[in-house]
This record gives C-alpha cells, structure tokens and sequence, in this order.
C-alpha cells in the first residue's frame, strides 16, 4: 500500500510539473509575441527566441487529440465564412515576425447576424460563443484593448494544437475566457465575438471572427488556407 500511495505521489508531482512547464513556455512565448506586436524586438531576435521555445512546448504538450474541426463559431456553420469560396484569404506578403505591421489578410472573417453592431446575435439577442476548434494549448493571448489602439486583432487568442503541430488564431474578440499555458477542448467556449481591433472596431466593418491557420516552417509560424477544413467543421 506505500509503495502504491508513494507511485501515485510521483504522478501527481510529475503531472503538476509539466503543467507547470507548460504554463511557463507559453508565458514565455505571450511575452515575446506582444513584443513582436508592439515592434520591440528585431526580427533575428525574435526569430532565435522562438524558435527554441517551441521545441520545449512539442517536448512537453499533450499529442493526444479529438479528430476533426468544430467550426469556431457556435450556432454557424461555413456559409457565414465571408467572400465566395473562401476568396477573403491572401497571405501574400504576410511574415509573421512583422508583427502588428503587414498588408495581407491570412485568415477567413465569419460573420455573424448583428446589423447595429452591439455584439449580440440579432436572433437570440446573446453574445456569440467563439469555439476552440480542436484541443490544444493556449499559448498567447491580449484581452486589453482599447479604441485608441493601432493593435489590428484587438483582443486575440493563439491556440496551438499539439497532435497536428498546427496553430489557430481568433481575433476580434469582445471578452476572453482563458490564458497563456490553459488547454483547451475541442468545441470548448474560449471567447466571445467582438469588434476589437483598429480596423474591426469601425462602422463600416461588420462584426465578424478572424480566423486563421498556420504550421510550422523552420519552427516559424507561416499560415496556411484552412477554408476546406472549416467547410468540413462540425458545427454546435
């Protein structure tokens, strides 16, 4: 009976210490991020930080995985993905070490129904649940933001999904629900749908989600057009 309470002591220790591990990268990865954002950091800097703190979280994540995608939105499904088959999507010229400074858009926007622009479904009059699409770990996110602001996302989320090595990025968002290091479920309520951001925040801009998609180059984060993906997503 020790040597089964002593066993399962060792677990416990090992199993918060690699939470804690975990908590640690992605604060880590927060912090560099947001000085990426902000242009506080040179490139070859940012890119030799990276880089390794990635490795530790491949080291230390969860591989395990539900299959397939939710669609990020709760109550919608593909046809509220903006443009005509996916056409909203360019990633051309986009680095993701230029940070908060690039002209291309790789992501897909969903809209949802709200024509006076207070953030709430204008059929059920509540906020729209933003949905991890997968499980994973969040590993950078701001849910700061203020109109005075040139931050494009606004309040935003990263989310990275161990068993693909893929990260998904929600931005826009009106209120956030975790932090760097929590993980997350497949279907799980992470946010809610918003008009935060320098551009979303306008008039002439429809409340919407930002969604994209990136894998890993050289450690890097490069985006990836995830519309087939999405058009497949399970929908709650």
């Amino acid at each position: 009976m020790k040597n089964l309470i002593l066993l399962f002591s060792v677990l416990c220790i090992s199993v918060a210490s690699k939470a804690q591990d975990v908590k640690t990268i992605c604060n880590n990865i927060n912090t560099l991020n947001t000085a990426i954002l902000n242009g506080s950091i040179k490139r070859q800097d940012a890119a030799a930080q990276f880089k390794p703190l990635i490795e530790q979280l491949k080291k230390v994540a969860d591989k395990s995985s539900s299959s397939g995608w939710t669609f990020p939105l709760k109550g919608y499904k593909s046809n509220a993905i903006g443009g005509t088959n996916g056409n909203g999507y360019s990633d051309k010229g986009y680095h993701y070490l230029d940070g908060n400074k690039h002209a291309a858009h790789p992501a897909h926007d969903i809209f949802i129904n709200d024509r006076n622009q207070d953030c709430l479904d204008d059929r059920t009059h509540q906020p729209v649940d933003v949905l991890a699409v997968g499980d994973g770990i969040v590993i950078a996110c701001i849910n700061e933001w203020a109109p005075s602001s040139n931050l494009r996302g606004g309040k935003f989320i990263w989310v990275y999904h161990p068993a693909q090595n893929i990260f998904t990025y929600y931005a826009h968002n009106q209120v956030i629900f975790v932090k760097p290091g929590d993980e997350v479920k497949q279907g799980q309520k992470i946010a809610e749908v918003g008009r935060t951001g320098y551009n979303a925040y306008k008039k002439r801009s429809p409340t919407h989600l930002h969604f994209s998609a990136f894998h890993l180059v050289d450690d890097l984060l490069v985006p990836y057009n995830p519309y087939l993906q999405l058009k497949k997503a399970k929908t709650i």
